[in-house]
């Protein structure tokens, strides 16, 4: 009991003499941690006879609980002079004026589909838009999805009930029932002007829009922001697709060229598919697009598969065409460099001035964009 005595009062010498938290926490790690002084003399109740046990048990824990206060002790009265030496020291004049405050921003999401409306005004297209709440023919069947596909289940979208006529609708998944839509040449007269209206080849069109799937994560959202481009005319081919592409990648991240490559992918509406995979760096922390010796995939794209004409009343044996879809709000993170996904959708005032842009800066491809 004489060393435990001892051992105490060096303790408790130690811990009044802590001259500020750091001191107290290694000094609690060193008595209480799993190395510690008394962690040390607990492990040895394990050795002894249940005599000595017993007479050694309580004195062990007795000492460690009279420590632990101590320490809780010493800490509060520290952390209270830190913030009394804090309040002294940081001083507020109430007579000078507020700093200025932004009047609002325009969204990141809306700056990024600003910009891209304009890279792709420049090449020819128009900007077509639809409803959000679509029928499954327009989102599914239309796009050459078969029966069973696993986008028709709910897992993947959200389908409202199943109306008076049996139909069910839903929140589309994608901006390609506007394609659907501008390319039915048959298609009844739009529910609002600002629908989508029936465009005979040659078609050349982007479709901005929020679309929504049942995912949510740091890249994924619920409901996020998506343009799809559709080309319809005589002739069309691959390279038409790939110079479009790389020609947008360049201008809206501002470099001078990119090197692209093609993955043989699968789309229920393009056939041939691919996956866009851009160069790009990822040293120092940053992807730099344009150079280096990385890969970075960024869009899906293809050939409107000859089914999906059929749908829409025109001849693929006369007409083909190329449609791509890029997520915007995901080229807004890779552009601005925003970590997560989901901050876009927080409405933080906080975020929204960091990252927001001014309303008098319109995205102008010959006078720069960002």
């Amino acid at each position: 009991m004489t060393d435990l005595t001892t051992l105490e009062a060096e303790l408790s010498a130690q811990v009044a003499a802590a001259p500020d938290v750091a001191a107290l926490e290694a000094l609690r790690v060193a008595a209480l941690g799993k190395s510690g002084s008394i962690s040390g003399l607990l492990k040895t109740l394990g050795s002894m006879s249940p005599d000595e046990r017993r007479e050694a048990g309580p004195a062990i824990n007795g000492l460690r609980d009279r420590v632990a206060a101590a320490l809780a002790e010493r800490k509060a009265a520290l952390e209270a002079a830190e913030l009394d030496a804090r309040l002294a020291a940081e001083t507020l004049d109430l007579t000078l004026p507020a700093p200025p405050r932004r009047k609002g921003s325009v969204h990141p999401t809306m700056q990024v589909m600003d910009e891209m409306t304009a890279i792709f005004a420049e090449m020819g297209f128009q900007v077509a838009e639809g409803p959000d709440i679509e029928t499954d023919f327009n989102n599914f069947t239309a796009l050459n999805f078969p029966e069973k596909h696993p986008a028709r289940e709910m897992h993947d979208t959200f389908f409202f009930k199943p109306g008076a006529d049996g139909e069910r609708k839903l929140l589309r998944t994608h901006t390609s029932p506007v394609q659907v839509r501008a390319m039915q040449r048959t298609n009844e007269k739009p529910a609002a002007p600002w629908i989508a209206t029936a465009i005979e080849p040659p078609i050349r069109i982007i479709v901005p829009g929020r679309t929504y799937r049942c995912d949510s994560d740091a890249t994924h959202s619920p409901m996020f922001h998506q343009m799809e481009g559709l080309v319809i005319d005589k002739g069309i081919h691959m390279g038409h697709l790939k110079w479009t592409l790389e020609t947008f990648i360049a201008r809206f991240f501002e470099v001078e060229g990119v090197v692209s490559r093609f993955r043989p992918h699968h789309f229920p509406f393009t056939e041939p598919s691919a996956e866009m995979d851009i160069g790009c760096d990822r040293s120092g922390g940053e992807i730099k697009i344009g150079t280096g010796s990385d890969w970075l995939e960024i869009l899906g794209c293809g050939m409107v598969h000859p089914n999906v004409l059929r749908f829409c009343g025109i001849d693929p044996d006369v007409y083909q065409g190329f449609a791509f879809g890029l997520g915007i709000d995901r080229l807004g993170m890779l552009k601005y460099g925003m970590p997560d996904l989901r901050d876009m959708f927080e409405g933080d005032t906080r975020w929204l001035g960091h990252y927001g842009f001014s309303a008098f800066a319109a995205p102008n491809p010959a006078t720069g964009l960002s």
